[in-house]
């Protein structure tokens, strides 16, 4: 089948993949969300609670979906997944639509692919970590494995120097001092031992019984181990296996948290052996971080909950994972949110004790998409004054009053109140609790002049110069003693 044999479903399938993302309801229960799971088993090993604990005080990375979804545009991989919260255009058998989608591996041909520029957007953004997509649910891997044929080393960019796209995207963010991590799917929908043909695939799960034919789910399990084994062996240091598809467990995990969540479960296990994976990764890769989505237990070292920030302060270690766009891989005019609208996540994030992984999605050609780009670069300029009050903090009992927020480090309490998008700040500014020190200098945080304050019946009010009311800002921040 010719992949340009289908340009109409190019435009239809890129906005169907909007649509999906922005119609609340088709992420509802059954959708492709991962929630937060509700148990947490800290680790015991010292050096990945050091690894944790340095992890925690980077507070913002870049999460980059890139695969073949990026060709035509469309949502990452879940629209070869037959379920009832999901579409296609009319007029394409699936099976058709699998053998179309698969074969876009033909022509995903990245000649501009730059990883250098992709380090150097997110360092300007503030950003200290990256999470990279080695391998989605659609099985295309963007590394070079050799479990299989299915990979961007074997396609039409398979003479480029960077064809290993996943090892340069690596050294270029090394390059920059970041954390590393490698985002890998423990279902492959490509994989005959996942999804067999002899079987329709009505849904996420493996389609077929392994209870009885256990041994091609022991070729899935070793498939499984020997394509993180190369990652954690052949790519560098890796400070974070990102293991997405949590449907993917051990059929004694599955509580009635899990089930309410409403996507399919079947009557079998699941478990890909992560303890087995486990010593393996961190035999090679000692102090790595797991995030096994949602499986709590040993090897979900840190939560993850998607597209949202949970109503209150969390005391074990979470991250927010959420997109700049409507979107986590690249759709043609995809509304991305401002950098106000970033930053006042971010601020929320942090106050309530976690990090936010910021999902960017590279175009097909391999360049960050240009409307990004000063977005990003807004977000850099407002943590590059502010960063005393974000970075290497911690989250404090009383976290928010109103419109400001709460952190603090060692040695100052920051108080970061946020401006509503399109208004100048206020002439003063007013929160309850967390006074100053009695005396204390209260400082504005982006340039270190102290402010007039006065405290009374537990509320301080900061009058605001009128230079910095006329500078604009997403939010303001104040430092103090408390």
């Amino acid at each position: 089948m010719r992949i340009l044999s289908y340009p109409k479903y190019f435009y239809c399938l890129a906005a169907l993949a909007g649509s999906l993302v922005c119609s609340g309801g088709l992420f509802a229960q059954g959708g492709n969300l991962h929630e937060r799971s509700e148990v947490y088993e800290a680790p015991v090993d010292p050096q990945v609670k050091a690894k944790l604990e340095n992890w925690g005080n980077q507070k913002f990375g870049m999460l980059i979906h890139w695969g073949v979804y990026a060709v035509p545009g469309i949502i990452e991989s879940w629209q070869i997944c037959s379920e009832p919260w999901l579409e296609r255009p009319e007029g394409m058998a699936y099976n058709d639509y699998k053998k179309w989608y698969w074969n876009l591996s033909s022509v995903f041909n990245p000649v501009n692919f730059d990883p250098d520029s992709w380090a150097d957007a997110a360092a300007g953004a503030g950003m200290k970590y990256v999470v990279f997509t080695t391998k989605h649910h659609d099985g295309f891997n963007m590394f070079d494995t050799q479990q299989t044929d299915y990979k961007i080393t074997n396609g039409p960019f398979k003479n480029h120097p960077k064809a290993n796209v996943a090892k340069y995207v690596f050294e270029s963010f090394r390059k920059k001092d970041f954390m590393i991590g490698a985002y890998f799917s423990k279902p492959d929908w490509h994989n005959q031992d996942f999804w067999w043909d002899k079987y329709a695939t009505p849904d996420r799960n493996v389609n077929y019984d392994i209870r009885k034919y256990p041994e091609k789910w022991k070729a899935y399990q070793d498939f499984t181990f020997n394509q993180i084994s190369e990652l954690m062996h052949d790519y560098g240091q890796i400070d974070i296996l990102w293991l997405d598809g949590g449907w993917v467990r051990p059929k004694e995990t599955v509580n009635d948290e899990v089930r309410a969540w409403g996507a399919p479960i079947p009557e079998w296990d699941q478990e890909v052996n992560m303890p087995h994976i486990a010593e393996m990764a961190r035999e090679a890769q000692p102090g790595i971080i797991f995030a096994d989505r949602t499986v709590h237990g040993p090897y979900e070292n840190y939560q993850t909950p998607e597209r949202k920030i949970p109503d209150t302060k969390l005391d074990n270690p979470w991250e927010t994972c959420m997109t700049l766009g409507n979107n986590w891989g690249y759709v043609p005019n995809d509304d991305f949110k401002t950098s106000a609208k970033v930053i006042h996540s971010l601020v929320e994030v942090v106050a309530k004790g976690g990090n936010m992984l910021l999902g960017v999605g590279p175009q097909p050609d391999g360049l960050l998409p240009p409307d990004a780009l000063p977005i990003l670069a807004e977000i850099g300029d407002w943590l590059d004054a502010n960063s005393t009050a974000i970075y290497n903090t911690h989250a404090i009992d009383t976290f928010q009053d109103g419109d400001t927020y709460f952190t603090a480090n060692d040695n100052e309490t920051f108080a970061i109140t946020l401006i509503p998008e399109g208004s100048d700040a206020p002439k003063s500014v007013s929160w309850k609790g967390n006074l100053p020190k009695k005396g204390s200098v209260l400082k504005l945080v982006s340039s270190g002049k102290s402010l007039k304050y006065t405290v009374k019946d537990d509320k301080v009010t900061v009058a605001i110069p009128s230079e910095i009311r006329r500078a604009g800002t997403a939010a303001l921040a104040f430092s103090f003693k408390k």
